[in-house]
């Protein structure tokens, strides 16, 4: 996702502005740029480099108490200055920098070019300046110039648009792509993201989906009308700083102890056994109803809501099952009134994710939201839900929010278990596991440089198998992403017992297969996987419980034992290890890697 700032009120803009783009750094950029306006002018700077250069680019702009900047990652058009943002009308007069893809652009481009108006980039969001341009002369106040224009628009927008005749004023719009309002004393800033922020203020307040903002120094306007009381947020400036770790990566993986503690406080009744998810709002009657549950996210939110399907049917005994978001959306789904949907994503703001929530809704499906960033557009749309706790997450690789996606689901499962079938003692030994879960996470974290002892058989290697059943499977699935995602390395997740059913063609000596054995009644059966990728010659890393004996493996990783029914939790942090440590060792760009973001909000 590309990153939105802007500031209005009493001090020097630019320095703000390119503060809050280096806080968006992390979300992944290739051109950088600002606008402010002086004097009854805009003074634009943008190319495609990164903040520290557009810092010295823009070393001579002073005086401005108004400005707007952005990072874009290129979707219609090459990185390059032209195409980066702010983008102006011909006059220079309106500047907007926007996220989010405009789908009728081409149409409009026409439009614009058949009037005489020159257009100079390649991309979707240089109509947007072109169309209040020319509603703004006609007259009225900016935010009807903006709304005027986008009456004519199709598409996704964060939009934050600057006047350079009235410097005194923002207009911010939003639908399908967030932005965030900051009061500050005298002065507001507004961003895509609360990173940029939290350094200037806590007190916030979310754009809704289809609403126009206008923004002043001493305050705000929605088009919506209502009395909008801002929101304290709980992130601090230190939340987003390395803190002398070498990367966000390497300390969201070390944070993963104090996050499951923050997921399971105050949610645990180990006397009775059971979960408290108060953000739920379900009365005993009302989870008992429930008839079935499916988890819905992308990515590694999918695979941590196959994670609690399995953790659902085990405890509750209740049918669940986790599908692509997009898959779902698309494919005309029967809603079951029965049904309990979960829709699940870090940021809270993943577009496919929010339009399935928006789907289930209209068909009055009974959907809540698991997201990690309270107010976001998940969490607002959702009635109720469960808030992960994980705090900020900067690597666009997920560890500590899937760790916590997967302890949340858990305590679902504890909880759906307890209003049926699962027994007192079982509770409370699956609380207990529960409970003793962060110390476990920081046992296997201490195992890290005995796993970067093996990233270089990783590292040397073009394609890597990760195997697993049943409760190994996400697990394998949750594996082969980290390594794909960020030292690009090929992998493939196999279901175990598929091997041989055609992936087993491909094992060879020169290919390593990682086998996830937890101590379950089907251990044996994944021993027998080693077997028969060792007979190809194939190199073998098992990941295991501490005690289990694994004959035949190359290399083996322990982790202590939560129970069969949790261990997949743990199973999953060494494979975060590996994938660091892996690409650390190929030199890659860990908390950047190519061609990704960390919040997906547009299709």
């Amino acid at each position: 996702m590309c990153g939105i700032v802007g500031y209005l009120g009493r001090r020097p803009a630019l320095p703000i502005l390119l503060e809050g783009l280096r806080r968006l750094e992390y979300r992944g950029y290739d051109s950088a740029g600002v606008a402010l306006a002086r004097d009854g002018r805009l003074l634009v700077r943008k190319a495609a480099v990164r903040v520290a250069e557009l810092t010295r680019l823009t070393a001579n702009l002073a005086g401005s108490t108004t400005g707007i900047a952005h990072t874009r990652w290129a979707t219609h058009g090459p990185a390059t200055a032209t195409n980066a943002h702010p983008h102006t009308d011909a006059g220079r007069r309106i500047a907007v920098v926007h996220n989010g893809i405009i789908e009728n652009a081409t149409a409009l481009r026409t439009a614009l070019s058949a009037s005489g108006v020159r257009l100079v980039s390649d991309t979707d969001s240089e109509v947007l300046a072109h169309l209040i341009a020319a509603a703004a002369a006609r007259g009225g106040t900016l935010t009807e110039a903006v709304r005027t224009a986008l009456a004519d628009v199709e598409g996704t927008y964060g939009l934050l648009v600057l006047d350079a005749e009235r410097p005194d004023v923002l207009v911010a719009a939003r639908h399908g792509s967030p932005l965030v309002l900051g009061l500050g004393d005298h002065e507001m800033y507004v961003a895509s993201d609360l990173a940029a922020l939290v350094r200037h203020t806590q007190q916030v307040v979310y754009l809704e989906d289809g609403e126009l903002a206008t923004i002043r120094a001493d305050g705000f306007e929605t088009s919506s009308g209502a009395d909008r009381q801002p929101t304290v947020v709980e992130e601090v400036p230190g939340d987003y700083e390395l803190g002398g770790f070498p990367d966000y990566m390497a300390k969201e993986i070390a944070e993963q102890p104090e996050a499951a503690q923050r997921v399971l406080r105050g949610r645990l009744d180990e006397r009775l056994g059971t979960a408290r998810l108060d953000g739920l709002r379900f009365t005993a009657r009302e989870l008992r109803g429930i008839r079935r549950v499916k988890f819905l996210g992308c990515g590694s939110a999918y695979y941590a809501g196959q994670v609690g399907a399995g953790l659902v049917e085990e405890l509750a005994r209740v049918p669940a099952d986790a599908e692509p978001a997009a898959e779902f959306r698309y494919r005309n789904p029967v809603v079951d009134p029965d049904c309990l949907y979960v829709a699940v994503s870090q940021s809270g703001e993943t577009a496919d994710t929010l339009a399935t929530v928006e789907e289930l809704q209209r068909k009055g499906g009974r959907v809540v939201g698991a997201v990690n960033v309270v107010g976001s557009a998940i969490a607002r749309e959702c009635d109720s839900g469960v808030f992960l706790h994980a705090g900020p997450e900067i690597s666009v690789a997920s560890t500590k929010a899937f760790t916590n996606m997967a302890v949340a689901f858990a305590l679902l499962a504890l909880t759906l278990g307890r209003v049926r079938d699962l027994s007192l003692a079982e509770g409370r030994r699956i609380a207990g596991a529960l409970a003793e879960l962060p110390e476990r996470i920081g046992e296997v974290l201490a195992e890290s440089d005995r796993i970067a002892s093996l990233a270089g058989r990783f590292a040397d290697a073009e394609h890597v198998f990760f195997l697993g059943r049943v409760r190994g499977w996400p697990v394998a699935r949750e594996g082969a992403q980290k390594l794909k995602e960020i030292s690009y390395v090929h992998a493939e997740a196999y279901q175990a017992s598929e091997l041989k059913h055609g992936p087993l063609a491909l094992v060879d000596p020169a290919m390593p297969s990682v086998v996830l054995i937890p101590d379950d009644e089907l251990a044996a059966k994944n021993l027998g996987t080693i077997e028969q990728v060792k007979a190809r010659g194939g190199p073998v890393v098992a990941v295991t419980t501490t005690g289990l004996a694994v004959p035949g493996a190359d290399d083996v990783v322990r982790i202590p034992s939560a129970g069969p029914e949790l261990d997949p939790v743990l199973l999953t942090i060494p494979l975060q290890l590996l994938a660091y440590h892996t690409a650390r060792k190929l030199g890659r760009d860990i908390d950047k890697p190519r061609n990704l973001a960390k919040s997906v909000t547009v299709e």
